[in-house]
């Protein structure tokens, strides 16, 4: 069984045509994240109770036999450990408010809000049923504006049409916007940029909106993801995405990928908003995540006069389903006026 379930992420190829996305029945699929986190928290724990066993070797200065009951417990508890961090993992997140000071920001702006979801990944693994109490609990949330950055889906729009359709019903004063992030290459890009245009989420592909009180101004920007150029498609362009904004308001660009945060700062934006780490979906592990993403992994960052804010996400990838410290979420970001 340790075996088979070693070989998840052949058993996902051969499901569907991709890692990314098995399709398997939805109960399989938890069941195989469980198997592979056991797995591997089981070698930690391993590995750890051969460290611990050093010390009394030199004490002894030979070797020393690991108790069978404590190899076994430690299998018990690698097997708890996992259940408890896929549960985690398949949660609708709570709403999670963080208040951010931008400079030069409108009197007519102050406490605006907005939602930030991010790496739904709408799959087997979360589907429609999830997916619609996610968008019942973002409709519920009081906010003025709903950003996603990206990572839509885990599938193609075959496969994906009816786990995707709740978000239709997604919707805020001023609008539902959205970036994509690198999982909505894998699986044919243009259709699924047809798909969420047509359910009422405007698509910022390098491109801005401006957002009105009266007669001030913020402009919401987004771009593509840096995985792009991989696939065929136009790469991320913050110049494009800025071209025609009106000068003076404060910026707020939607970047898939936080790696790129210093470049943004450099063109004097106020906040940014990303996700893509999954905030390393544990403590530990998200060390490893932060030096592939510039050093950001979760939470808020002080990058020259710019705040970074980096979700956690709203779900994440079914290929590793398991969280540890790093919950998911659903971010409710309320603006403030430098004081």
């Amino acid at each position: 069984m340790l075996l088979f379930a070693s070989q998840y992420h052949v058993w996902s190829r051969l499901s569907s045509g991709s890692v990314f996305a098995p399709e398997f029945p939805r109960p399989v699929v938890i069941l195989f994240n469980w198997a592979f986190g056991a797995i591997v928290l089981l070698a930690l724990l391993q590995i750890l109770l051969d460290l611990g066993s050093l010390p009394v070797m030199l004490l002894r200065q030979g070797p020393v036999a690991i108790p069978d009951g404590l190899r076994y417990a430690a299998a018990g508890l690698a097997a708890l450990l996992a259940a408890y961090g896929v549960a985690g993992a398949l949660r609708v997140p709570p709403l999670k408010d963080i208040e951010v000071a931008i400079r030069d920001l409108p009197a007519e702006f102050e406490g605006y809000r907005l939602l930030h979801l991010t790496d739904l990944h709408i799959s087997r693994l979360f589907p429609a049923r999830w997916a619609k109490a996610m968008v019942a609990r973002a409709n519920a949330s009081g906010v003025d504006l709903i950003v996603v950055t990206g990572d839509f889906i885990d599938g193609s729009l075959e496969m994906r049409h009816a786990d995707v359709e709740p978000l239709r019903d997604l919707h805020a004063p001023d609008g539902v916007y959205a970036i994509p992030g690198n999982h909505e290459y894998f699986f044919d890009y243009a259709a699924w940029m047809r798909h969420l245009t047509g359910m009422r989420i405007r698509m910022l592909e390098n491109a801005h909106a401006v957002l009105w009180r009266e007669d001030a101004r913020i402009v919401l920007a987004g771009v593509t993801d840096r995985s792009a150029g991989g696939h065929g498609q136009a790469g991320p362009d913050l110049d494009a995405a800025l071209a025609g904004a009106p000068d003076g308001a404060p910026i707020l660009p939607l970047d898939h990928q936080p790696g790129g945060a210093k470049t943004a700062a450099a063109r004097g934006i106020a906040l940014q908003l990303s996700g893509h780490t999954h905030g390393g979906m544990s403590v530990g592990l998200d060390r490893l995540v932060a030096n592939g993403n510039g050093g950001f992994v979760s939470g808020r960052y002080a990058v020259g006069g710019m705040t970074l804010y980096v979700s956690n996400g709203t779900a994440l990838w079914p290929g590793f389903a398991l969280r540890f410290g790093r919950p998911s979420e659903m971010a409710r970001i309320t603006l403030r006026a430098t004081r």
